[in-house]
């Protein structure tokens, strides 16, 4: 079965809506900068350049983009702005899958991947960190693994709080310390109860603190360490929360947070409400780390596999 078909008709749904500001957002702005144009030249692209860095696509990944639709207006010699949409889709599509080329089936871990199967998930606090985890555990338990919580988030005690009732939610064993206690200790004791009893996912929450570079390097190192100790090759995942509503914001945490520790997933949250959904294309490209996951509202079933055609599909269908 190819993952497209996994797709619904419900989550179509809650892809649509959820894009739904961001699409209208970008195409009132495409139609004010081809007004009274019938072909693409260069006021048209400069003015859809205008457009994209508008979209929180991203300088980087704008100037790629109109790059490319150069290369095809060169290339074909004439194109039409009729035919804008359906470029873009295209050229869009096209870089997404460069940066990200395989999508997941579904919340299904691969047949070879290790027991458990770690992941240690960091971000600013505020970017639905512990939201998206809480998600993430109904999702791999719904798919019929085994999912144990770290809260080693102990430099607040809301952090705690806070996963300690999206486990009971999603019933599923949350393992804290109290307020303070050694995140790495946190991130130990959850492996080793999680691997004594046969886990297949382990998801380890952690602070949420930037002020200090130095300081959140050498934790998240320590805690690295110590997950090593008890499962070799851990975590097999750091995931990147960010919020997508804050569009430029994104790309300086996304930034900070690739310097401080080895980033190789990124989840993009609350696009339902917001109109800067372009950050996905532009995080996607400029970090050339694989967005795995994006948020589309408040329920469990709303934080989605990012699949590249079916996001494409809805920014820029009809």
């Amino acid at each position: 079965m190819g993952f497209f078909s996994l797709f619904s008709k419900e989550k179509k749904e809650t892809l649509d809506k959820g894009l739904a500001k961001t699409k209208e957002s970008v195409f009132s702005k495409i139609t004010r900068a081809v007004a009274g144009k019938s072909k693409v030249d260069e006021d048209v692209l400069d003015n859809l350049e205008e457009v994209l860095v508008s979209s929180d696509v991203g300088v980087e990944t704008t100037l790629t983009i109109i790059g490319r639709i150069e290369k095809r207006v060169a290339q074909d010699k004439y194109l039409t702005t009729n035919e804008l949409n359906g470029i873009l889709k295209e050229e869009i599509g096209a870089l997404l899958t460069e940066n990200n080329p395989d999508d997941l089936s579904d919340f299904i871990l691969p047949e070879n991947a290790r027991r458990p199967y770690v992941i240690m998930v960091v971000g600013v606090n505020g970017v639905g960190k512990t939201t998206t985890i809480g998600k993430l555990a109904y999702q791999f338990k719904k798919a019929g693994n085994k999912v144990y919580l770290g809260a080693a988030d102990t430099f607040r005690a809301a952090a705690i709080e806070q996963l300690d009732i999206w486990g009971e939610r999603v019933n599923v064993p949350v393992i804290k310390q109290k307020m303070g206690a050694d995140p790495a200790s946190v991130a130990f004791d959850t492996l080793s109860s999680a691997k004594a009893n046969g886990a297949d996912v382990v998801i380890i929450d952690t602070a949420g603190r930037l002020h200090n570079k130095v300081g959140l390097m050498n934790e998240l190192s320590k805690i690295k360490n110590v997950m090593d100790r008890v499962v070799s090759g851990a975590p097999d995942e750091v995931l990147l929360v960010l919020d997508g509503s804050t569009g430029q914001n994104a790309f300086e945490q996304a930034r900070q947070f690739t310097k401080a520790t080895e980033v190789n997933a990124i989840a993009v949250t609350k696009l339902d409400g917001t109109a800067k959904g372009g950050v996905v294309i532009g995080i996607s490209h400029e970090f050339k780390t694989p967005v795995k996951y994006i948020g589309l509202g408040e329920g469990m079933e709303d934080l989605q596999i990012f699949r590249k055609r079916e996001f494409v599909d809805s920014l820029f269908g009809n």
